[in-house]
């Protein structure tokens, strides 16, 4: 069997963390196969796919293509076509298959840094990671809320509607960061704070993290946040959002060669990938 080629595309592509993840997920799944990245212009997006993208095995989608993708493949799963997002392709008999595999890589973090998703569950944003963390937790019939900022809060109205709307049962609300009152069971950070160079900030006080029984933080640059510092400071379970990406890779080489990952590989992988990303 020849060697397999992948790839990931996007606009900008310059710091990816993508072909080094999925080098090291190939060598772990003793695969025989080669990972680039291509900087794919939105308005050259049609022509790429035709000429190079659907000779390749499979690709990674980041920013800004993940819904204009679609457009170009002959089939996509179901809980791609839900979230209206592609981020994996994968290309068998000349058919190029979309998926999204952020939400399993989501669920997989959770469950390798033993959060569980019960009781009051609270998701700080509403943007795009935001939305993606809802649906699996709609889906669950778990009832949660967002807490965003006093400009994002016609923004988080219309998310709750599009979840109800999709998901007639879910149970969601939303209220203000900065009036967080109570005790939360799992605290999910899906805003870009604390995010390399500002790596001091947090985006609740130290007061309500201290209320919080579990912190997952989507960040992943740096390895941990200071909002991850500090949960753990206070005895809380915490995990910062490089298990996030990297299990969301894993999931995308389940889809193309049926590899499986342990927990303690992909333990691992998140420090280097970390280490990686310090040394850059």
């Amino acid at each position: 069997m020849s060697t397999q080629h992948f790839a990931v595309i996007g606009h900008p592509i310059g710091h990816t963390m993508s072909p080094f993840i999925h080098k090291r997920l190939f060598e772990l799944a003793g695969a025989d196969a080669y990972y680039t990245k291509t900087d794919v212009a939105p308005e050259n997006l049609g022509e790429d796919f035709k000429n190079t993208l659907s000779k390749l095995d499979g690709f990674n989608v980041t920013i800004p293509h993940k819904q204009n993708i679609i457009k170009y493949l002959d089939a996509i799963d179901p809980k791609a076509e839900m979230y209206g997002s592609v981020n994996t392709v994968a290309i068998k008999d000349g058919k190029a298959t979309g998926y999204t595999t952020d939400p399993d890589g989501f669920l997989k973090a959770l469950d390798m840094a033993g959060i569980e998703l019960s009781g009051r569950i609270m998701i700080l944003g509403c943007g795009g990671v935001a939305r993606t963390m809802a649906y699996e937790i709609a889906k669950k019939g778990l009832e949660f809320e967002f807490a965003v900022r006093l400009e994002d809060v016609g923004k988080a109205g219309l998310l709750c509607l599009e979840i109800t709307k999709k998901i007639p049962d879910a149970k969601v609300s939303f209220g203000l960061m900065n009036q967080i009152i109570g005790t939360v069971d799992v605290l999910i950070n899906a805003t870009p704070v604390g995010m390399y160079p500002n790596v001091g900030e947090q985006p609740i006080h130290n007061c309500a993290v201290g209320r919080c029984a579990s912190v997952f933080d989507a960040v992943y640059n740096p390895l941990e946040t200071a909002l991850v510092k500090r949960a753990k400071a206070n005895g809380s379970k915490a995990a910062g959002g490089m298990s996030m990406l990297v299990w969301q890779a894993a999931v995308a080489q389940e889809i193309w060669h049926g590899g499986t990952f342990k927990n303690e590989d992909i333990e691992q992988l998140c420090a280097d990938a970390s280490a990686e990303l310090l040394s850059k």
